[in-house]
This record gives structure tokens, sequence and C-alpha cells, in this order.
């Protein structure tokens, strides 16, 4: 599932709080996203790291891996992408629309495809992913009101 929404920010304002785990919690729209986080302040490929999360009342910290962090560069778009350890992926996708330079699209996904069947069917029975729908759209107009131009 993937859900987009036009910000007023750049491309590289929106990557400095994407890549920075120690931020998630600021564009978290699901609500399950903790202030704390552990690892790197910019995320880069290959790095690790985690985030305090809490779901259904319970805490726990999520291990992560970072397959694909790249900041944008003129108008190629910018993408920070991590993998969970049961095989989920989330991704960003920072484009810069020619129109207005000061303006992105921002592409939010959750693609659960390489996901193990376990996990998978665990996940369906707890209806978690409909809710990550609506935290992804609840997340892009967060960041469309952080980023209002009135705000």
């Amino acid at each position: 599932m993937a859900y987009s929404a036009e910000v007023n920010a750049t491309a590289e304002e929106l990557f400095a709080l994407v890549s920075d785990p120690q931020r998630h919690h600021e564009l978290d729209g699901s609500g399950t996203v903790q202030a704390r986080a552990f690892g790197p302040r910019s995320l880069k490929t290959g790095d690790r790291f985690s985030v305090a999360m809490r779901l259904f009342g319970v805490p726990y910290r999520l291990p992560l891996l970072v397959l694909q962090s790249q900041a944008p560069s003129g108008r190629q778009a910018g993408v920070v992408e991590w993998v969970q350890p049961t095989g989920h992926r989330w991704r960003w996708e920072l484009t810069p629309l020619a129109a207005d330079p000061g303006r992105t699209l921002v592409t939010e996904s959750y693609d659960a495809r390489t996901q193990n069947r376990v996990a998978r069917r665990g996940l369906t029975l707890l209806r978690v992913y409909p809710r990550n729908a609506a935290g992804i759209r609840a997340s892009l107009e967060k960041l469309q009101g952080r980023f209002s131009r009135g705000a």
C-alpha cells in the first residue's frame, strides 16, 4: 500500500526529518512510534537502528535495517527505506515538484509482500494492515499541517 501527498517543504528538509530516527515520532500518524530511538542521527544504506514502539498498550523496541537511503539531489527524489525483522518494508519517497521547487510529493509505502507467512497471518488477524493504511494517511496529513504555508 502506498499513499502520496504534496507538502510545502523542500525534499531536502523532508529528507532531514525522515532520515533521522530520533524524529520519527514527529511524523508518525499511527500513534505507535515513541520519542526514543537508537542508532545514527542520519540513516545511511546498511545502517541498523531501532525505535521504541507501543501497540495495543504494549511497549516494545523494533530493530530495523536500512535498505536504501539516498538524499534528494536537484530534481532527483530522495528515498529512505527500511525492513522489519519479519520482512515487511517501510519506504519514504520525496520527489521535488518541478513546477514549485519549494514543494515535494511525499509517498509513504508499506510493502508486506516479503513478510514471513506467520507474521502476515498474525497481523491480518489483528487488523494491522487497515491501521497501517490509516496511519500512513495520518502521517502525510501531519506533514502537510506541519509545513503549511500559513504555519
